[in-house]
């Protein structure tokens, strides 16, 4: 260990794969035991975080410089320079002050809501192990520096660029930069000076993984000097679009279509009436903007923060917001049985030989192959680990070598000598079938092994076979060795279900999600776990037969499979994408290296704190607790979430719809504009308040007991209806005001003002619930805003400083006209959604029919 107040930066330019490891050491003053905490700071403040792209998180300048970006405010700014220019000052000076507030209300929300996320963030960041002060210690990703030595086993995400000082039959997957499929195989030594990445033989590069093995690594660049900082541009992999994420899309070209249709209308019509200009083109502007819900991008980064938030306090992290959507549209969740449907606590249950009978030799092995491999942890050897009593006497043996384990190979070699011995002893670990197949045996040792597995399996154990071969003793071994071995016997472990697992699973059911087991485990252990939880169990798809199936027959065949079976990992990522050809919503639950294929695949990626780097980083989402009823939360709270964002929607576009439609029309049949375009901007604004409150609204109970999805058709229906409706409304308040008050221009516009806001505040109370809108309480902020902005409308027009806004006071009876006209525009209205629910719920089922 080294530690050196002024440690030499290394030079970029330098070929240093092309470098020996003692060479590359003394140049970083680092030795093989690492750096001590005391240097590595040093560096650190030196070379930065070890991280890509911007390390100063979230700018509340760039988010505030970001609200005027929006092609709205944009009109906005347009509108008020054109008033200026023409000599409106005053309309400039209030066209200025709405955009201000409005800017700084969508700022509030977003900067919020990303400052909270990048607190949920770093609840999850990521860790490696590494040598500090001689000794190992896990240390955040970020914090690495040049000369560190790192530890590095199957599952991991290199973090680094570096070269490799040891490594034992290591595999990397470098797809993530070269686009090659296959693993490649990574040994230390030196490289050609104009080598190439993928020719980089003693290389490891940031953003690659660890397929299988062990290495221990020297860290060369970090950050922005990595190869994949260079070229992350071209490299990074497009997240799928989200089906809300679509909905939004195509509900921004809905709006847009409308806006343009009535604003160029009313403009040209508006001159062809002789209008004057400036006021026909503020007005068409003003128009463009009230129809716009402004503020959506806002609610919707404040709703989705606080969902992420609920859903944390639930112990789910989200690492993108807009999956929480998809989960409260997720229909159906694939998983495999391991800690998720069972307890996760492996036990070794037997130990038996080849005759099926208990044998304390099978067992020292299995204790020795367990405790002393040093590759990827996992429950199977910790499980056998546990078993070791006070009686279990290992010291008698010391490890020479071992033969990691891989996902082909599927098995595990440790080769131990016992002291003072003249041979060692190979001992091999791993799925039965794969044993099997390095043993010399006959057919009838094959079938007997067999028949012997199945029963196991049937009755619930998982089995694991394990074989011997003695060698005359040497140093190093590698898988070719694991030949010619002699079955030795069995280990079975049991993994019992989770307590209450039935009812989790029937509360799942209960909200519309099926659950399909994909496992790797033998299809006689997973029909009896599913039997015995209450999962469909009748109807199995082994790998192997999945593997001759076409994609189209697989197609066919995937809805009406209850488990998956004895499969490859690489078929995991074949079965997402099947389902979700089928029209289901997909979440797929995993933690293992093979993994991340099938989380990328699906709708909803969802992984555990625990899991290998390569499967959290592929999640949208990490479980801090593996368990079945925190997802059932989570899902829960995305379902709130998309249930209070779809609120906003419906909400603002039917209210801004009917305004727009009815103020377009009056603007054509009346002598004068039915408002100014600094009241029509008001009146946006004031309406969108309540709006911020819907994040935290209260949602019924029957609005997440089944997967929503968006519906872009039954939008488009509500906001017409109800635009109509409200419309109707606006034309009776025009007959009141123009034939019954015979009111003037500003007498008009100010009653008009005071019924459009009254109206808009009216329709969040009825239409945020699918019941009777007195029988579901809104959120305390929500009822308090709708009360303080509606008393505010009723006071406007004797307000002082009102006349600048081209108010006037209104008579009483005016007044008292207007409020009966919001009353029965209220009951209306609660009529119509009764209606329109009832009709969209047959609508759904003759869908589904």
């Amino acid at each position: 260990m080294r530690s050196l107040s002024a440690p030499r930066p290394t030079d970029s330019s330098k070929a240093y794969w092309a470098l020996p490891a003692e060479e590359l050491l003394t140049e970083l003053h680092t030795a093989a035991d690492g750096l001590s905490s005391a240097e590595a700071s040093t560096r650190l403040r030196m070379n930065g975080p070890n991280v890509i792209g911007s390390k100063s998180g979230i700018s509340a300048i760039s988010v505030f410089a970001r609200q005027f970006r929006s092609p709205l405010v944009l009109i906005l700014v347009f509108a008020a320079i054109v008033s200026a220019f023409v000599g409106e000052g005053s309309e400039a000076v209030i066209i200025g002050i709405i955009v201000l507030a409005s800017c700084l209300l969508s700022f509030t929300q977003e900067y919020g809501a990303s400052r909270a996320m990048e607190a949920l963030n770093a609840r999850i960041a990521r860790k490696t192990t590494m040598l500090r002060n001689g000794r190992e210690e896990s240390v955040a990703v970020a914090e690495i520096v040049p000369g560190d030595v790192i530890r590095l086993s199957a599952g991991n995400l290199i973090p680094a660029d570096g070269v490799l000082l040891e490594a034992r039959d290591f595999n990397v997957s470098e797809a993530a930069l070269t686009g090659e499929t296959f693993p490649v195989v990574k040994a230390p030594g030196v490289s050609d000076p104009g080598a190439q990445i993928g020719q980089r033989s003693n290389a490891v590069f940031t953003g690659t993984s660890v397929r299988s093995g062990t290495a221990t690594m020297l860290a060369m660049h970090t950050g922005k000097e990595t190869e994949f900082a260079a070229i992350a541009g071209a490299i990074a992999r497009a997240v799928p679009e989200t089906d809300f994420a679509k909905g939004i899309r195509r509900f921004g070209y809905l709006m847009t279509e409308i806006m343009l249709v009535i604003v160029i209308l009313v403009f040209f019509a508006n001159l062809l009436l002789h209008r004057p200009i400036v006021d026909s083109l503020l007005f068409s502007l003003a128009l463009a903007v009230g129809l716009t819900p402004e503020l959506l991008p806002a609610i919707i980064s404040v709703t989705l923060a606080r969902g992420a938030r609920a859903m944390a306090a639930s112990g789910v992290i989200v690492r993108r917001l807009e999956a929480i959507e998809n989960l409260g549209s997720m229909d159906l969740l694939c998983t495999d049985k391991t800690g998720t449907l069972t307890e996760g606590t492996i036990r070794l249950d037997r130990c038996a030989d080849a005759d099926g009978l208990d044998s304390q030799q099978v067992r020292l092995w299995a204790l020795l192959n367990a405790t002393l491999q040093s590759g990827m942890a996992n429950p199977l050897d910790e499980g056998i680990a546990a078993s070791r009593g006070s009686g279990d006497d290992l010291s008698a043996y010391e490890k020479i070598d071992e033969v990691p384990y891989d996902f082909i190979r599927k098995r595990l070699s440790v080769i131990v000598r016992q002291k003072d011995a003249g041979e060692d002893l190979l001992i091999c670990k791993g799925a039965v079938p794969n044993i099997a197949e390095a043993c010399t045996l006959d057919e009838r040792q094959a079938k007997a092994i067999d028949e012997k597995v199945q029963g196991w399996s049937m009755q619930g154990f998982r089995v694991l076979g394990l074989a011997v071969r003695r060698f005359p003793s040497r140093q190093t071994y590698s898988r070719d060795d694991e030949t010619n071995l002699a079955f030795a016997g069995f280990l079975l472990f049991l993994d019992p279900p989770k307590p209450g697992m039935a009812e989790t699973l029937k509360a799942l059911a209960g909200r519309g999600i099926k659950v399909k087991v994909i496992s790797g485990d033998n299809r006689h252990v997973a029909a009896h776990l599913a039997q015995i939880i209450g999962l469909p169990h009748r109807r199995i798809l082994t790998g192997d037969d999945l593997a001759k199936l076409t994609k189209e027959a697989l197609f066919a065949r995937v809805a009406h499979v209850d488990i998956f079976a004895e499969i490859d990992p690489n078929q995991k990522e074949r079965i997402i994408e099947a389902l979700r050809r089928r029209g289901h919503v997909v979440g797929y639950m995993g933690d293992g290296i093979n993994d991340a294929p099938a989380l990328h695949e699906a709708d909803i990626g969802i992984s555990v704190d625990g899991a290998v780097d390569v499967a959290r980083e592929a999640a949208d989402m990490i479980l801090l607790k593996r368990d079945l009823d925190v997802l059932l939360r989570g899902v829960d709270d995305g379902r709130r979430t998309f249930a209070n964002t779809m609120k906003y929607i419906s909400i603002t576009t039917s209210a801004n719809f009917g305004n727009m439609f009815s103020m377009a029309f009056a603007s054509l049949a009346l002598p004068f504009l039915p408002l100014l375009a600094p009241q029509i901007l008001l009146n946006n604004l004031l309406s969108s308040l309540p709006s911020l409150a819907i994040a935290r609204d209260r949602v019924d109970a029957e609005q997440i007991e089944a997967p929503r999805r968006w519906d872009i058709g039954s939008i488009r229906r509500f906001m017409i209806y109800f635009g109509l409706v409200s419309s109707c409304f606006d034309f009776v308040t025009f007959g009141f005001l123009l034939l019954l008050m015979h009111a003037n221009a500003g007498t008009f516009r100010t009653g008009w003002f005071v019924e459009s806001l009254l109206t808009q505040l009216v329709i969040v109370l009825v239409i945020r619930t699918h019941q009777s809108f007195w029988r579901s309480r809104p959120s305390a902020l929500l009822a308090w805003l709708t009360l303080a902005i509606g008393l505010l409308a009723l006071a406007i027009p004797y307000l002082p400083g009102s006349a600048w806004f081209g108010f006037v006071p209104l008579p009483a009876r005016i007044m008292a006209g207007l409020v009966a006209i919001t009353l029965i525009y209220l009951t209306a209205s609660e009529a119509t959604k009764r209606w329109f629910f009832a009709r969209e719920g047959r609508l759904a089922k003759r869908r589904q029919a």
